[in-house]
């Protein structure tokens, strides 16, 4: 396409909110003459499935909830005074907690103030804490903060190294709706022993993030924890960072909550209303839909040209995939819906994986995330009249040409800095694009049966252990034997077993093939 067409394209299709300093460059994506007039009808139910669940419909059926993440950065929006009065009150609570923290008048054992926070958390729980705190974090920050999001011994003991001695001043705020995910009751309990092993007790230094009434809940205050915060039962956890989830670490490490929280409420009101060509939530799912034939045939590969953004694929890696991937639509018809969803930052994917972008397998759309400030400080120039930063935007408009040029499709999006209102801004525009995807392929976006599934199947696995143990002897035998008599998958008991070999030197194996290696207890 000649170069003229194009910025008649682009003029087309370029979408700017002035006032945000926000805009979205569609023109890349190579939908046909009356794509949107054909969307119409879907376009139409979604905005009335959005309305619908703002006004507090029952949007998760499977565990008979609303959803109400759009109501947190604007309580008037809450369909009842006792829910707005619970957000207001809430984040006043968050904001005197981190306040009495950092001056002192809730001091660490001792008397001295607490200096660092660990994060004890999961998925949600602990992926929106984190890209926040990296997206906003800087050497002035009134507490540096660490997490523990998975159940592995190896990263809890490198989390302990890092904070070594400030252990004594250190702030653990654990994070689970329900107070009973497993990986973070590990975390919890591997921290309240590091703590105990280093003479200092851990309910002085402890808070809880979890619902109202939860195992966690009563566990904190039966133990006298130094404070709850509710987790709304109306949250999921991936929309999870603009409740106590995410505002009480980002309070603790001292950013900027208010102008985070106006952020995402100036985009939801730019996002909440037709026209659909107007709205950028709407045509970024109507690109998602047309990229994939709304089916989720193309992946959503996001490329941040921003280091303090790295860690916002991974956001959304959850908040799209969790949300879209399902089973069955709307009808309990078997669809198997989702959006893939990858990505780096800009200009490292250029000496990563661009070559497969534009020369391999044409099975994605990319999405450029431009932020036009390059720095805070006074520009320096690695060349005559040119900056790194200025190499940077090189970088973002050469690869989003050369995509093209090698017709594969692209979404551009510009925001004028990295801070607290824009990071909101940013994260409310992809959760309103979520839902309207949703309603345009005709899933429920609100609900996860498969994480549920694969909560089963682990527990089925550690269930096994104490079995397998218990059928142990000098003697020996091999893993299908010891599966025949309690009468479990041969393979399960294997891999169990070897397991237990890799991590007990009382458990030991011989053998070369699966079916013939011998286990055995000394």
């Amino acid at each position: 396409m000649p170069t003229n067409s194009l910025w008649q394209r682009f003029q087309q299709y370029f979408l700017s909110y002035d006032d945000l300093g926000f805009s979205l460059d569609i023109s890349r994506m190579r939908f046909p003459d009356g794509f949107f007039e054909g969307m119409q009808p879907r376009v139409e139910q979604a905005f009335a499935a959005m309305h619908e669940l703002e006004a507090g419909a029952l949007a998760n059926p499977d565990e008979k909830r609303q959803v109400g993440h759009y109501w947190l950065r604007n309580p008037g929006l809450a369909p009842n005074d006792q829910l707005r009065a619970d957000i207001v009150e809430t984040n006043a609570r968050i904001r005197k907690f981190a306040s009495d923290i950092h001056v002192g008048r809730i001091p660490a054992p001792g008397g001295r103030p607490f200096e660092h926070v660990l994060l004890i958390g999961i998925g949600g729980s602990a992926l929106g804490p984190q890209f926040v705190a990296e997206a906003l974090g800087t050497s002035n920050d009134r507490m540096d903060i660490f997490f523990f999001d998975n159940t592995d011994p190896d990263g809890f003991d490198r989390v302990f190294e890092k904070i070594g001695a400030g252990i004594a001043h250190t702030l653990v705020v654990v994070v689970s709706k329900s107070g009973g995910t497993k990986e973070t009751r590990n975390g919890m309990l591997e921290a309240r022993a590091r703590f105990e092993k280093a003479g200092l007790e851990f309910e002085k230094h402890a808070v809880a993030v979890t619902g109202v009434g939860s195992e966690l809940d009563q566990y904190a205050e039966s133990n006298h924890w130094l404070a709850r915060f509710p987790m709304f039962d109306w949250i999921g956890g991936r929309t999870s960072v603009m409740s106590a989830v995410g505002l009480l670490p980002a309070a603790l490490q001292g950013l900027d909550t208010e102008n985070f929280l106006a952020g995402a409420a100036a985009m939801d009101a730019h996002t909440r209303q037709p026209p659909g060509d107007r709205n950028a939530a709407m045509l970024l799912a109507l690109m998602w839909f047309y990229a994939g034939n709304g089916e989720g045939k193309k992946d959503m590969v996001i490329l941040p040209y921003k280091d303090r953004l790295a860690l916002f694929s991974k956001y959304l890696q959850q908040l799209v995939m969790e949300s879209l991937g399902k089973k069955n639509d709307l009808d309990g018809k078997v669809v198997h819906q989702g959006i893939a969803v990858y990505g780096n930052k800009g200009s490292t994917d250029q000496h990563a994986y661009v070559q497969q972008l534009r020369d391999g397998v044409p099975n994605f759309f990319a999405t450029f995330i431009e932020v036009r400030k390059d720095r805070a400080q006074e520009r320096f120039e690695v060349e005559p009249g040119v900056t790194s930063g200025d190499y940077l935007q090189g970088f973002l408009r050469g690869t989003r040409a050369a995509l093209y040029e090698g017709e594969r499709d692209s979404i551009t999006l510009s925001i004028p800095q990295v801070d607290a209102f824009q990071v909101g801004a940013l994260i409310a525009l992809y959760e309103r694009a979520v839902g309207f995807y949703g309603s345009l392929v005709h899933v429920n976006a609100y609900h996860q049966p498969g994480v549920e599934a694969g909560k089963k199947a682990a527990t089925r696995i550690l269930q096994l252990q104490p079995s397998v143990l218990a059928q142990l002897s000098a003697t020996g035998a091999t893993a299908a034997a010891i599966a025949q008599k309690i009468e479990a998958d041969p393979e399960d008991v294997y891999h169990v077993l070897r397991h237990l070999v890799a991590n007990s030197s009382s458990i030991q194996i011989r053998g070369t093939k699966p079916g013939d290696e011998i286990f055995s207890r000394l």
